[in-house]
């Protein structure tokens, strides 16, 4: 006969009754349900009903089978090395399972459930039933994972069994090593269980999302992961999810769609509710579920509503879980807690790793922390091999769960075949700071066992596994002790994937963006021929075109939907601040070289000085390829809302073809001065800096682009190895034309800047830019820490510390005074 519970003491309580100020009574899992239950509903947030065991029903569940003392003295020979820690955990796993559940303690979950039933009007509902840790989703540590979950559990019977295994999982191995890695007494800790109605997400989908970037830290996104079926495939990594990326700031006008980022993901299986009873089974998805993506884009924005209000009612970033129910088509947040990894690093602290080599690429996938390691490849592609791994060795293995973390947190850097970036692997290996290249694919298979690697995480957001050691180096740095500037510091930004590393510098705006990256990397597809795919002659590229465009009713919208996320996410880390685009500048080699362009280039003796930037947007040869560009900027700036971007136009030689150029750009929706819009020049011909004064009267701004410029005034093809010498921005000539521009400039009311290579190579030429009275620089991200101190220093000796006349706003890029 068990014995009956103390008199007051609560054994159940439902979701509606508790809050996060309950973590001691059900564990941080519960208590962010209630939480989410009592204070989100008024903001939307969905939480499917539910209840939660007590701590005190725990305690009671161990006094009342009289089991501490054995457990206690099972985990005295562990600690003293007596004992394994898997001889010691399955031991206090078999205590707890043949104890039976204290007969109160029985009476309230059963009683509970029949109450729950009658709520959702069925008779034996589906449950989920999740351990909750009082110790769990602090914001030091998170024990995601750590427990077990029991997904499709029916009936009381059922449920009783689950919640026993529930207490036996607060001791899997995983669970005893966490403990002990963050210094927490195993027997302080209670478990709570949370039971929670199924929502049939295994109709649907479900996964993952954040309220910042993982990564980068980025505080002002949503990241979200999505996958067929119930979300444990995306939660353990066995599948590789769609992600979608949300700029958060512009949730608030329901006129804007701020989704930057959607990829689609492979999504090989789905796991479902098992047929005919309780259960889940895992299946294979169909093509078509693996070519669709799992959200539209207003559940998208939805769910990224709903992330940014729990962020900001809990005051801090947040790691959260959704489900879509197929039936009736309604998403719910099934989980939310603190993340933990992003929050314990300084918002001032950055750090810069460096390959000073190359290596041959074995295998490519998600960029997990933004570091580099190297060791030999240990490769473990069966969970039996476990312990054959090698201290201080690259782990490369098909896929982790949390049984693999005494192994993970002995790695140099991780390698998995599967999973995303909110995958299990990810997840430890972002809180235990080593470098993962998750969902290669083929990793297991590419790389030998033994053979020397480097894992490379510093590109963005795609991770490399390269052949052999590659030296590298680690720049460290406060930000916040950078020195202020009267000349504002912009940055050059091309990848969007690697936008967002940068965002803790303290830069005024993007200086360039360079329009050409996107295209040739993430679009890769020449414009005309997605126009005009009938005279693409190569059947293999047409092949590979149409594999590229699968999902768009017409091909010109894939390259218009990518080329505006991809402007979109390299304009979000320094909003409002400006950023300036730059349109296509490729050569006619350099297009003939995307899918499709040979159809539609000729070539060049000189592409250098041929058909290139401003007079090809108005050319019939390349005007509806010039109108992709355009739409899918005003797609940026009117769509998904980034009026911080500035369109910038290159290599414009005359004031007939600027007037040329804007009034194409008028036709296609982008008049200068209508919606805000800037439009700039690219100040890199000599006929811009002779003629500056009445390209000043067509532009808002010039960019000086020293390459060009340089090339151009001396003559020398910036190319040619052979007079590399004789190439240097500091030439008097070259420098005699930019202080040219520069006065010229300002007399004509506009602001000035650089954007090229220069003042990130030479300290003396930033030094005489700042002498001259420049607006702006622009220089490369990893340049910023060591020259901000230099421009800092040249404007204390030119006594221009302080603002003056001309500066240029940061915000809005308009003068906020008359110019020098």
């Amino acid at each position: 006969m068990s014995a009956p519970a103390r008199p007051g003491t609560e054994l159940v309580v439902a979701f509606d009754d508790v809050g996060i100020a309950d973590v001691p009574r059900v564990g941080g899992k519960n208590a962010s349900l209630g939480e989410l239950t009592r204070h989100l509903a008024s903001v939307g947030v969905a939480v499917p009903e539910g209840f939660a065991t007590t701590a005190d029903a725990y305690r009671l569940y161990l006094d009342d089978a009289g089991i501490r003392p054995t457990m206690a003295s099972l985990l005295t020979a562990f600690r003293a090395g007596q004992s394994g820690l898997r001889a010691t955990g399955a031991a206090i796993r078999e205590l707890v399972l043949a104890a039976p559940l204290p007969e109160a303690l029985t009476t309230a979950v059963a009683a509970a459930y029949r109450d729950l039933a009658g709520r959702v009007g069925q008779e034996r509902p589906a449950v989920a039933v999740r351990s909750s840790a009082t110790a769990e989703d602090l914001p030091e540590a998170s024990f995601a994972g750590q427990q077990e979950t029991f997904l499709n559990v029916s009936g009381e019977d059922e449920l009783l069994a689950a919640c026993r295994r529930c207490y036996a999982s607060l001791f899997t191995d995983r669970a005893i090593t966490y403990r002990e890695l963050h210094g927490i007494d195993h027997l302080d800790v209670a478990l709570s269980i949370g039971v929670q109605r199924m929502v049939r997400s295994d109709l649907a989908g479900s996964g993952v999302m954040f309220s910042l970037d993982t990564e980068s830290g980025f505080p002002r996104v949503v990241e979200i992961s999505a996958a067929w079926g119930l979300g444990e495939t995306v939660v353990q990594g066995t599948v590789n999810p769609d992600s979608y990326e949300v700029f958060s700031p512009l949730l608030a006008d329901p006129g804007l769609r701020p989704i930057i980022g959607r990829t689609a993901g492979a999504k090989e299986h789905k796991l479902v509710f098992a047929p005919g009873g309780s259960g889940t089974v895992l299946l294979e998805t169909s093509e078509a579920e693996r070519a669709a993506f799992v959200l539209d884009d207003a559940e998208v924005l939805t769910l990224a509503r709903w992330a940014a209000a729990v962020a900001e009612h809990y005051g801090r970033p947040m790691d959260m879980e959704w489900a879509k129910d197929g039936q009736t088509g309604e998403l719910f947040m099934v989980q939310a807690r603190p993340e933990t990894v992003q929050a314990k690093r300084s918002a001032g602290a950055l750090t810069v790793h460096r390959l000073e080599g190359t290596g041959p690429v074995l295998a490519r996938g998600a960029a997990i922390g933004e570091a580099i390691a190297a060791g030999e490849a240990c490769v473990i592609a069966d969970p039996s091999q476990i312990a054959s791994f090698r201290d201080g060795a690259v782990l490369v293995t098909t896929m982790t769960d949390p049984d693999w973390v005494p192994v993970m947190k002995r790695a140099s850097g991780i390698v998995t075949d599967h999973g995303g970036p909110t995958s299990h692997a990810a997840i430890v290996s972002r809180e235990l700071g080593v470098p993962a290249v998750v969902g290669t694919v083929d990793g297991t298979s590419a790389i030998a066992d033994g053979a020397p690697v480097t894992v490379s995480c510093a590109q963005g957001a795609e991770g490399l596994v390269l052949g052999g050691r590659i030296p590298f180096t680690v720049e460290e740095a406060d930000v916040g002790a950078l020195p202020a500037t009267r000349t504002h510091v912009m940055v050059n930004l091309a990848d969007p994937s690697a936008s967002f590393r940068w965002w803790r510098l303290p830069a005024a705006g993007v200086g360039l963006a360079r329009m050409e990256f996107i295209i040739s990397n993430l679009i890769r597809v020449h414009p005309m021929a997605l126009v005009h795919p009938e005279k693409v002659a190569d059947a293999g590229e047409r092949e590979e075109i149409a594999a590229l465009t699968r999902g768009y009713r017409d091909p010109a919208e894939y390259f218009v939907d990518r080329l505006a996320t991809g402007i979109a996410k390299i304009a979000a880390p320094f909003h409002p601040g400006p950023a300036i685009v730059r349109l296509s500048d490729f050569k006619t080699n350099e297009y003939a070289n995307l899918l499709g362009g040979a159809a539609f280039e000729e070539a060049e003796e000189n592409p250098m000085l041929g058909f290139r930037g401003a007079s090809r947007y108005h050319d019939d040869r390349y005007r509806e390829g010039f109108a992709l560009e355009c739409r899918a900027l005003k797609k940026a700036r009117e769509e998904l809302g980034f009026a911080n971007v500035v369109v910038m136009v290159p290599f414009c030689r005359t004031p007939a073809e600027a007037d040329a150029v804007l009034g194409a750009m008028a036709e296609h929706g982008l008049a200068r001065g209508e919606n805000g819009l800037r439009v700039y020049m690219m100040c890199e011909i000599p006929s811009n800096v002779v003629l500056a004064e009445k390209f000043a009267a067509r532009f808002d701004g010039f960019s000086i682009g020293s390459n060009d410029l340089t090339q151009l005034v001396l003559g020398v093809d910036r190319d040619s190895a052979r007079l590399a010498a004789q190439f240097d921005e500091r030439d008097e000539a070259v420098t005699t034309m930019i202080a040219e521009a520069i006065r010229k400039a300002h007399a004509g009311g506009i602001p000035i800047g650089i954007c090229g290579q220069g003042p990130s190579n030479h300290p003396d030429f930033a030094e005489f830019l700042v002498g001259e009275g420049i607006d702006s620089i622009s220089l490369n991200p990893d340049s910023v820490l060591r020259t901000v101190p230099i421009i800092a220093a040249a404007e204390a000796r030119h006594g221009r510390s302080e603002a003056g006349p001309g500066r240029q706003d940061a915000q809005s890029g308009h003068q906020d005074a008359q110019p020098d």
